[in-house]
């Protein structure tokens, strides 16, 4: 069995392929039958396929992704987090977040907001909760053509994303 330092070495968050589709669009699907995640459709996934960044095992199988969609030159949303359930509880959503929080920080990005249900996580996370009042730009372009958008249980929640360093 290797050791737990090795289990770490052999995971790796990587920016996706177009051959990761199938395993994203597997990955959002389990979460949404269980209403936890809305549903994307694999043409959505197409179009925001550069979005995604992946964790993939040593093996090299897809066990979790996390994309991050600009919205402003300042403000981006963290989204469609999923980690296969096989891989629960091995920080393998931790890496996807600083990872997206890398992303945004090399856009040059000031924040990043969340819509989710796992308030605990992204709280140990640095994201704080927030009147979703204050994502206009993201409820009139997404939330108003969700199912949901009338009875939204989601909590909104935003990060500040530390400037780059200028080496």
């Amino acid at each position: 069995m290797p050791h737990q330092s090795e289990q770490k070495q052999a995971i790796r968050v990587r920016q996706a392929r177009l051959s990761d589709l199938t395993a994203i669009c597997e990955l959002i699907a389990a979460f949404a039958a269980k209403q936890v995640m809305l549903e994307r459709t694999t043409s959505d996934l197409c179009d925001h396929l550069r979005d995604f960044l992946v964790v993939e095992d040593v093996s090299k199988t897809i066990c979790g992704c996390a994309a991050v969609r600009i919205y402003t030159e300042t403000v981006a949303e963290l989204r469609s987090l999923a980690v296969a359930e096989r891989m629960h509880g091995r920080g393998l959503g931790r890496l996807l977040v600083e990872g997206c929080v890398a992303e945004a920080q090399a856009w040059g990005l000031r924040s990043l907001i969340c819509l989710t249900y796992q308030v605990e996580f992204f709280t140990r996370l640095g994201f704080v909760r927030v009147d979703r009042s204050r994502f206009p730009v993201k409820v009139w372009s997404d939330c108003v053509r969700c199912p949901s958008f009338l009875d939204c249980r989601e909590v909104a929640m935003w990060r500040q994303v530390p400037p780059r360093s200028v080496a």
